[in-house]
């Protein structure tokens, strides 16, 4: 009987090998949730053999007044995406071990997460920290909260006021 479970872990691990490595995205934002959803991504992502992805959507300006400002302050806001997703993959390298996969798109924030989502089958989970304050959960979760039911990927959500020690210890 030994011998039948042997070979079927052996298969299971030989089978394992072949898969897609797990890829965790987060999305990369000013919130103070981002370091509890971060850590968790890049912990499960360094305890299953996996990676984190990143997302960060620049936003379009709601008052463009001339047209020479409205492109100057898009150039501005490129320059910060790109200068905080240096600082994150950093972290997100020292945590997890491995070189994060880094998306930077312009537009809506929930529709490009939505868009990017459907459109890489490499994404495997996406994990949300929500938001400790007393507006709610914060607008990406209440977003994706109405939209469960048509997501291909599960949604981990963390809770923001867990520690970095509570945060190992459940990832």
């Amino acid at each position: 009987m030994g011998n039948s479970e042997d070979r079927e872990f052996a298969v299971a691990r030989e089978a394992s090998r072949d898969m897609p490595k797990r890829t965790f995205l987060c999305v990369v934002d000013e919130s103070e949730e981002l370091h509890q959803a971060l850590r968790y991504a890049c912990r499960r992502a360094h305890n299953t053999g996996g990676r984190v992805a990143l997302l960060y959507v620049i936003e379009p300006v709601e008052f463009q007044h001339w047209m020479a400002v409205g492109h100057l302050m898009a150039e501005e806001r490129r320059e910060q995406a790109e200068e905080m997703l240096q600082v994150v993959s950093s972290v997100v390298q020292k945590l997890s071990g491995v070189t994060p996969v880094v998306f930077i798109r312009e537009g809506k924030l929930t529709e490009q997460l939505m868009q990017l989502i459907e459109a890489e089958p490499d994404l495997s989970v996406l994990v949300l920290g929500a938001s400790t304050g007393t507006e709610g959960l914060g607008r990406v979760i209440s977003y994706i909260f109405k939209r469960l039911g048509r997501l291909r990927i599960p949604v981990t959500i963390v809770p923001g006021g867990l520690s970095d020690e509570q945060i190992d210890a459940i990832s």
